[in-house]
């Protein structure tokens, strides 16, 4: 496949499988939870002996956009959320979708741009793991607050990875005295991210929602990659 093919279609189950020993070669194919399949490039780490599979919704034809969208709101709607919140800069693309298939009016989006109205209150350093090197603060614009203050709250990013952004935005929130109902994502990648929610509160496990679960990936004699 070539790079912008990624993302653009959702087989039927069962479409792709791999050998055991072989693993998977040139893509990872994630399943939603009726079996559905979505290809994922897979990104070769720094050790050369690992990998994870990549997704980037803002890349994705509009119909996984809508699919990975819809099947988020599907899976929280038990939790009644009333008003979504986006992380930037991917998790806005989700966040409007999601917010949109549970029948809101609006959403509202966290930023890394400070605006010049924008209080240093309501901001907390955040890192990610595309970007480990590149310290930002993340803000919640002060015009938002009464959108989001005594409401039931869903987090949403598109890809929970290490934690680490998740854990910037529920501080941000608690600082302002919200506490989510339910955290959502588009790909829960590894169970990386289980150890630092769990630290900051041991009840966030039982309320984090993915589409896609994908795990680390160890590269196999053959040559090809295998879930850890």
């Amino acid at each position: 496949m070539q790079p912008h093919d990624f993302w653009q279609e959702i087989h039927p189950p069962a479409t792709f499988a791999s050998d055991p020993a072989e693993g998977h070669r040139g893509f990872y194919p994630a399943a939603f939870e009726d079996g559905r399949q979505l290809r994922l490039p897979i990104r070769e780490l720094a050790d050369g002996e690992h990998a994870l599979a990549s997704l980037i919704i803002n890349q994705a034809g509009f119909a996984v956009e809508d699919a990975l969208c819809g099947a988020l709101a599907d899976k929280v709607r038990s939790f009644d959320p009333e008003v979504v919140i986006g992380l930037p800069t991917l998790g806005l693309t989700l966040a409007s979708g999601t917010a949109k298939k549970l029948g809101h009016s609006r959403y509202v989006p966290l930023g890394t741009s400070r605006k010049f109205w924008y209080r240093e209150e309501l901001s907390v350093p955040m890192t990610s793991i595309t970007s480990p090197e590149q310290v930002k603060r993340l803000y919640l614009d002060p015009r938002m607050l009464p959108l989001i203050e005594n409401r039931r709250v869903l987090l949403v990013d598109d890809v929970i990875s290490s934690g680490r952004s998740i854990v910037a935005a529920l501080k941000l929130l608690e600082s302002c005295g919200v506490r989510p109902v339910a955290i959502g994502a588009a790909m829960l990648q590894t169970d990386a991210w289980r150890e630092p929610l769990a630290a900051l509160d041991g009840r966030w496990s039982d309320r984090v929602v993915g589409v896609l679960r994908t795990p680390r990936l160890r590269r196999t004699a053959a040559g090809g990659w295998a879930a850890v």
